[in-house]
C-alpha cells in the first residue's frame, strides 16, 4: 500500500489513554480528512461507494463533523496520512484502543487490509502501545465491536468478523465478552456491522433498529436495564443508528434523520448534526464510523 507518513514536529505522547466506553467523556479523539483516494472510491467497485465522489464536498462535510466534535470538548487529533484506501477516513474499523494499549484489526474487506499498520504506526508515536493484534485466518473490524461496559465487550459475527477474529480479540481483551449474530440482511452490497443496528448513548440507554437487532443482544440489554430508542425504518437507510456520544447523552447524528433526532430529544438528550451525503451516505459510515476514540474517561 503506498503511503506518505507525515507525524507532526509537535506531536508528543498524550497522558493517558483507553477508550472501553461508547459513552463515556471522549476527551482524545482520532480523525482522518477525506483526501485524493476518498476523491477517487467510486472508480473501484470494491470499495462500494455509492456514485462518484465530490471531493470539495466531501471535505467541507468533514470539516463541519470535526468542528461540531472539536467543539463538545474533545482533542481532534488528525491522521495525517494519505493511502491508497479510501476508507481510511472511517478510522473506528482497523483499530482498537484498549486501556492497555492498541490493538490492530484485520479487515474482512480484502482492500481495507494494511490500514491498521497505518494507525497503529501513529498511535505508537503518539506513546499508546501495541498489546496484540488479529492474525489470519481471523478477521474482525471495528463496526462489530462496541463496549456495553468497560468490562463487557460486544462482538457481531458478520461477512466481515469471522469467529476466528472474534476468538482472538476476545482472547486479547479478556473479561467478559459476547459474541452475537448479525443478520446476513442483504449482503456484502448492503452490508451491516453490529454497530449499524445499536449505538449506546449513555449507561442505560441505546439506539437500536429492531428489525436486525440479534435476538440475544437484546435479551442482554433487557436484562441490564438499557432503555431502547427505536429508529424508524425510513432512517435505517440514512444513519440514524450510527450516534456517537461524546458524552451520556451529548449526541452527534448525521443530517436527515429528524425522528431519530426527536426521539433522542425527548429522552432528555442533547443533539448535533453535520452534513452527511458524501461522507457519510455515499461511503455508508456515520458520525461513529469517523471517529477513533483514543482516550475516554471511564472511571474505573
Amino acid at each position: 500500500m503506498a503511503h506518505e507518513a507525515r507525524y507532526p514536529r509537535w506531536m508528543t505522547a498524550i497522558a493517558a489513554f483507553g477508550a472501553q466506553s461508547m459513552t463515556a467523556p471522549l476527551r482524545d479523539v482520532l480523525v482522518k480528512r477525506p483526501g485524493p483516494a476518498f476523491g477517487r472510491a467510486f472508480d473501484d467497485p470494491r470499495h462500494g461507494f455509492l456514485h462518484p465522489v465530490e471531493l470539495a464536498i466531501a471535505q467541507r462535510e468533514h470539516e463541519a463533523f470535526v468542528e461540531v466534535l472539536g467543539g463538545l470538548g474533545p482533542t481532534v487529533h488528525e491522521l495525517d496520512i494519505e493511502s491508497d484506501s479510501p476508507d481510511l477516513v472511517y478510522q473506528f474499523d482497523p483499530l482498537l484502543v484498549t486501556d492497555r494499549g492498541a490493538i490492530p484489526l484485520r479487515a474482512g474487506k480484502p482492500n481495507r487490509r494494511g490500514e491498521e499498520l497505518l494507525v497503529e504506526a501513529w498511535v505508537n508515536a503518539l506513546g499508546i502501545p501495541t498489546v496484540g493484534r488479529i492474525e489470519a485466518p481471523g478477521t474482525i473490524e471495528g463496526g462489530d465491536t462496541f463496549w456495553l461496559r468497560p468490562d463487557l465487550l460486544c462482538i457481531g459475527r458478520t461477512l466481515r468478523t469471522n469467529e476466528a477474529g472474534a476468538r482472538m480479540l476476545g482472547a486479547l481483551v479478556g473479561g467478559d465478552v459476547r459474541i452475537f449474530d448479525v443478520p446476513y440482511w442483504r449482503g456484502p452490497a448492503e452490508l451491516i456491522h453490529l454497530l449499524s443496528v445499536i449505538s449506546p448513548i449513555a449507561d442505560d440507554l441505546a439506539v437500536i433498529y429492531l428489525p436486525l437487532l440479534p435476538v440475544g443482544l437484546w435479551r442482554l440489554l433487557a436484562d441490564l436495564g438499557i432503555r431502547l430508542i427505536p429508529v424508524p425504518d425510513e432512517e435505517f437507510g440514512t444513519l440514524g443508528c450510527n450516534v456517537l456520544a461524546v458524552r451520556p447523552g451529548v449526541l452527534i447524528v448525521a443530517e436527515g434523520n429528524p425522528a431519530t433526532a426527536a426521539a433522542l430529544a425527548r429522552a432528555g438528550c442533547e443533539v448535533h448534526t453535520y452534513p452527511a451525503v458524501e461522507i457519510g451516505l455515499n461511503g455508508s459510515g456515520g458520525p461513529t464510523c469517523l471517529t477513533r476514540p483514543l482516550r475516554r474517561e471511564t472511571g474505573w
